[in-house]
């Protein structure tokens, strides 16, 4: 593989792979994104170009940063148009089969046996990915915090098979290009950051569904006084509720003994489709979808 880490690839295109598509073009890289059809391939190309035009609009990015970014960028149907990327970077939904399936794929459709795999899982194990491949050593975690363009942090998830060579390109795509502070972390249920952070939120849904306070009060109790950017619901809003029931069943699965269970109110909340912000209504309304809460 060329020293030079130059192209990327990106699986899938929701939040988090469009976040870290346009960060790694603004970085410079030619990014190839594999969704899931070809009915797929335009509203992910409108998605990041409609990103970049309001970048120029606000004035930042030039017009020429933008021509830029979309002469970078390419949307393919088929992970095997893959082939000739350096580093792949796994984004699709926090679903095991799912991403069992990519790994599997992508062992075959990548050229390079030295092209490294990565993954954005929040709660799975890495090691479980990797062992889906024949090149366990070339398979990291690279754990991104959303909005990705905004959290200057990444949770860089090594397994015992993971090769130094591995670590060092992703280290390098992390840091050098996007300019993110790294953490190295053990290979365990929910990392570092998530370990923490999923029985604090799971512990907020709880005190709300038992009435102890508002959806408003719980999170001015954490805004106010722990001085949190974010209190707990509104945060579960913009992570997107379905996600989050995903990430604690995983991470019961998991056998980590930090998550008691899915609390029934957020499973009830996911199946009449209050999954937060894009939705428009979690623990709070938001009108219109994005734009700051409307209280409720």
């Amino acid at each position: 593989m060329d020293d030079r880490l130059q192209r990327v690839g990106v699986v899938g295109c929701g939040t988090m792979g469009a976040g870290i598509a346009e960060s790694a073009l603004s970085a410079g890289l030619d990014v190839r994104i594999a969704v899931a059809s070809e009915a797929a391939v335009g509203r992910a190309k409108d998605r990041l170009l409609k990103v970049f035009d309001r970048a120029v609009a606000k004035e930042r990015m030039t017009p020429e940063g933008r021509a830029g970014c979309e002469a970078r960028l390419s949307i393919v149907p088929d992970l095997y148009e893959l082939a000739d990327r350096q580093l792949v970077v796994e984004a699709v939904v926090e679903d095991l089969a799912v991403k069992d399936a990519v790994f599997k794929t992508l062992d075959t459709a990548l050229e390079d046996p030295d092209s490294v795999i990565t993954t954005t899982t929040s709660s799975f194990l890495v090691a479980d990915l990797a062992a889906c491949t024949t090149r366990p050593q070339s398979v990291i975690g690279l754990h991104f915090f959303n909005p990705v363009t905004a959290m200057p942090l990444v949770e860089v998830v090594r397994t015992p098979h993971t090769s130094a060579k591995a670590e060092a390109v992703a280290q390098v795509f992390v840091s050098d290009f996007l300019g993110k502070e790294v953490i190295h972390v053990q290979d365990r249920c929910g990392f570092v950051v998530n370990a923490l952070l999923v029985p604090y939120l799971m512990a907020a849904v709880r005190m709300y569904e038992q009435g102890v306070a508002s959806a408003k009060d719980i999170d001015r109790g954490m805004t106010l006084g722990c001085g949190h950017p974010i209190g707990p619901l509104a945060l579960l809003d913009m992570i997107g509720l379905d996600t989050m029931v995903a990430v604690v069943q995983s991470m019961i699965a998991g056998s980590d003994d930090l998550v008691a269970g899915v609390p029934p109110l957020l499973i009830e909340m996911v199946e009449t489709g209050r999954t937060g912000r894009k939705a428009g209504h979690g623990f709070f309304r938001y009108e219109p979808y994005g734009d700051s809460p409307r209280r409720s």
